[in-house]
This record gives C-alpha cells, sequence and structure tokens, in this order.
C-alpha cells in the first residue's frame, strides 16, 4: 500500500459539487483513410497493452476508518477498460465549436472515486474524417505537469505502434488490513503536537502576508510574539509581495457548467518574438495571455485598475521541516499579468519581471506555509474544514483571478493508433472563484491552447481564442522596437 502526500489529499478536499480538479488534454487526430478510422475496440486495446507502463492508472483510492488519516493507493484488482475507455460522436456538421462543446460536457463531470482516477474518450463525427481523444486524469495520480508524459506513453513516434514487453511496474500496492492502518494512523496522530508546532513556527514570520489577516484583531501581535519562538535558521524577511487579485467578472462563485475552446499559434512566431526581444516563451506565452485578458475586461467595460493575479503551476523538489520527505511536488505560484498597463512593451516587460520573482516567492511563499501548516491537521479535520468558509487554509490554490499554465509537449508529431495527432490542446481545471483557466502547451510546431470557464461568468469563451492571435500580431509588431524592449537586469 501506498499513502497519499498531503497535497494529494488536499488536491481531493479541494472538489466541491461544482468545481473538479481533474486536469486533461484534447488530442485531435488527422483524417483517416475511408473505412479505417480509429475504433473504440482498437483504443482499448493499444491502452491494455501499455496500461503496466503507467503504475498510478491501475490505483484506486482507500479510505482509512473514521477519516483518522490520509486515504492509501492500492492496486485495482480488475480493471474495466470498458468504463474507462468509452466513446462518443458529435452530431453533424461535427465542428470544432461541437467539439469543444462535448469536451467542456465531459469535464464537468467528476471522476467516480471507486474507481481509478481517469477516463479516455474517443470522439467521432468531425468534419474532415477527423476524430478526437479526450483523457482526463485526477492530479493526485499524476501531477500536472507529468500528465502529458503519461499521455505520450500511450502514444507512438511513428504511424506504426511500436511492440511493448508486458512486464508490470514496480509500483504495484496492495489493499492495506484495517488494524495495519488503523495502527499506523494512531503513530501519526501521536506525532500531530510536534508537526503542528513546527509548522506554526515556520509560518508566524509570514502571517501578516496571507490574505485576510490584516483585517483580523491582534494578527500583527500574535505574529510579533510566535516569531520569537521561531528557529533562527527560519526565513524571517517577507516573500516579496504577491499579487492581489482585483474584482473582475470571472471571479466569483462557479456553477458546474463549462464552455471550453482551443486554438493554435505558430511556434516559430513566438519563440521569434522572444528571440528578438530578449524574453523567453515563458515571458512571450504569459504575456499573450495578459493581452488577452485585458482585451476581454476591456470589451466587459470591467478593466480594474491593478494588475491581475493569476497562479502558474511549477514542478519542484521541497525539503521542509524535520517531519517533511524531499519529493518533487506540484506547487502553484503566484505571478502578475500586468492588464493594467496600456503599453505591449510594458507589459512584455513587468511580466518578465514578475516571473524573475516567482522561484523567491516559491521559497517562501505564505500560500505554501499554509498548506504545509493544514497537512499537519488530521484528515477528519481538515476534510471537515474544506466544506466550511475556513476552507481557504486546506485549498491548494492560493488567492487568484485565474490559473495559467505553459508546459512543453512533443517537439515532433506523435500517433495514437497509427492516427497523427495534429493538435494537443490541455484542459485543465477551474476554481471556486477563478471562473477562467488558460493552459498552453507546445506540440511540434505550432502551441496548442486550451480554455475552460465557467458557462455563466465567460460565456463567450471563443472570444478568448481569437484575441490571442491578434496579441501575436500586436507582439510580432513590437519587434522594430528591440532596444526598448531588452528586460532589464535585476539589481545584485
Amino acid at each position: 500500500m501506498h499513502q497519499l502526500s498531503s497535497l494529494d489529499a488536499q488536491l481531493l478536499d479541494a472538489e466541491t459539487s461544482t468545481t473538479f480538479t481533474h486536469v486533461g488534454a484534447l488530442s485531435v487526430l488527422g483524417p483517416a483513410t475511408p473505412g479505417r478510422g480509429l475504433a473504440a475496440p482498437d483504443l482499448r486495446a493499444l491502452v491494455g497493452s501499455r496500461l503496466h507502463l503507467v503504475g498510478p492508472l491501475r490505483w484506486r483510492l482507500q479510505e482509512v476508518p473514521l477519516g483518522l488519516d490520509l486515504p492509501y493507493w492500492v492496486d485495482s484488482e480488475s480493471l474495466d477498460l470498458g468504463y474507462h475507455v468509452r466513446e462518443a460522436t458529435l452530431p453533424g456538421p461535427g465542428t470544432d465549436e461541437q467539439l469543444a462543446e462535448q469536451i467542456a460536457r465531459l469535464a464537468a463531470r467528476p471522476l467516480n472515486r471507486n474507481k481509478p482516477l481517469w477516463e479516455c474518450w474517443l470522439v467521432h463525427g468531425l468534419t474532415g474524417g477527423r476524430q478526437a481523444i479526450y483523457t482526463k486524469v485526477h492530479p493526485a495520480v499524476i501531477d500536472g505537469l507529468t500528465a502529458a508524459q503519461a499521455l505520450a506513453v500511450l502514444m507512438d513516434t511513428s504511424p506504426r505502434p511500436r511492440v511493448v514487453p508486458h512486464r508490470f511496474s514496480d509500483e504495484q500496492y496492495q489493499a492495506a488490513g484495517v488494524l495495519g492502518m488503523v495502527g499506523k494512523s494512531v503513530w501519526h496522530l501521536g506525532t500531530l503536537p510536534a508537526q503542528l508546532l513546527w509548522s506554526s513556527l515556520e509560518m508566524a514570520p509570514h502571517l501578516p502576508e496571507l490574505a485576510g489577516t490584516s483585517t483580523v484583531p491582534g494578527a500583527g501581535m500574535l505574529t510579533r510574539r510566535l516569531a520569537r519562538f521561531a528557529p533562527r535558521w527560519l526565513p524571517r524577511e517577507p516573500s516579496p509581495a504577491a499579487p492581489t487579485p482585483p474584482e473582475t467578472p470571472f471571479n466569483g462563485p462557479v456553477t458546474g457548467n463549462r464552455r471550453f475552446a482551443f486554438t493554435s499559434l505558430p511556434l516559430g512566431e513566438v519563440e521569434a518574438v522572444g528571440a528578438a526581444l530578449g524574453f523567453t516563451v515563458d515571458d512571450v506565452v504569459t504575456a499573450l495571455c495578459t493581452t488577452v485578458l485585458r482585451r476581454w475586461l476591456i470589451d466587459h467595460d470591467a478593466l480594474p485598475g491593478t494588475a491581475l493575479a493569476a497562479a502558474m503551476p511549477v514542478s519542484v523538489r521541497t525539503e521542509t521541516g524535520p517531519f517533511a520527505t524531499a519529493r518533487t511536488r506540484l506547487s502553484l505560484v503566484p505571478v502578475a499579468l500586468p492588464t493594467d498597463d496600456d503599453d505591449p512593451a510594458r507589459r512584455l516587460q513587468r511580466v518578465h519581471t514578475s516571473l524573475t520573482a516567482a522561484p523567491r516567492r516559491l521559497r517562501s511563499a505564505p500560500a505554501t506555509l499554509v498548506r504545509d501548516f493544514s497537512s499537519a491537521l488530521p484528515q477528519a479535520v481538515r476534510g471537515l474544514i474544506s466544506r466550511t468558509p475556513l476552507r481557504a487554509l486546506t485549498t491548494p490554490t492560493p488567492p487568484v483571478n485565474l490559473v495559467v499554465s505553459h508546459a512543453v509537449g512533443p517537439a515532433r508529431p506523435v500517433y495514437a493508433a497509427g492516427a497523427e495527432v495534429t493538435g494537443n490542446f490541455p484542459v485543465s481545471a477551474v476554481t471556486d472563484h477563478a471562473g477562467i483557466t488558460i493552459a498552453a502547451m507546445s506540440y511540434d510546431r505550432h502551441l496548442d491552447v486550451g480554455v475552460l470557464a465557467c458557462r455563466e461568468l465567460v460565456p463567450d469563451v471563443w472570444d478568448v481564442t481569437v484575441h490571442l492571435h491578434e496579441a501575436l500580431a500586436e507582439l510580432t509588431a513590437c519587434t522594430r522596437n528591440v532596444r526598448h524592449l531588452r528586460p532589464r537586469r535585476p539589481p545584485r
């Protein structure tokens, strides 16, 4: 058996009846030879022949009695590929908009926690004889930044599927006995007082930086007193100020309804802008998202006077305190998106500055400290808090306007059961009060972008994809002013 990490459990606890944390990808397949399209049995056979390469896709949850401790992953005795690999057919004419509507409906459905937390859908009926594969998986199973890698395991670099030796991975976990789980839970409960004390002392110097604590009576005095007892090697200087999210039309209680849109940008143009102006591809992609959001807010007469606050997923190796173990985990870093600036040159420069400060903010981010503090709470208590107004103490997402991500995908075309993947669009997740997310992934020689939103908060999600092309044209035009846009070196 293998116990979930505290972050994995928090990702599960963060789900509600209207928000789910699973992530996915929409892979559009090129036109098939007439009468020889990909069939669901073929896809199931492909997945079944490769499933042993991805151990986590066989895991299911096993809860600890009475919620005394974090759940465990155990291997499923049998895997029903008829359930996990399904198919759907679009009505005519099978446009991209209809495909996006179908993906939005599938993304709005929760994963069944009684089964391994993933699904794969084969979609028929697209125009031009195309098909699509939509996969979704819970980030507690596979880190959001490695989900694309897991997807690539099920694909090939040539039209002829490779033969994979059938050898089970070493990550096989048997179901845990009740007595064994309870005994381990009792030991964990015995260490909780020391873990809570350590986490409290670690968080104390950063208490004023936590959202909302400035309005709590006595918070400043409590911070000063607790900080006296904090070990000397803990950082006492405040971390770089995280952006404060302003009010926008897409921030508010979300419903369970979704809208999805997708588009592709030429990766060569994105790289050319970065090379000409001295910025990274991450800088350019984030600046494109900033311009898109600015234009959308202007269209809705709702542009705030300050920068937006976005959360950006990064994968880091952490080791905090005597009770933590070194491991790679997904963290969300708050970055500022300067939608308040009307000059694309300054927006790009400010984006670069914000992304440069992100590593420092990550090392001492208050949101991370709160998450570490909540990990010391008993599972039953943490689950109870996650269903109350105090759920911000256990959520893995810091207070932000939206989530923006950029990942690097395959540099060459890949194939699924012989069909070429012509586009690989990420499908991320919205959070409780952040009703839109923009995710980009480089694939082959284009940048594939997926935009998922709450239908009621952002009904015109396709406008966002149109603005993306306009934003890239604007930055391309800015390359004439190379000297003006060179990034400033941070002071030593």
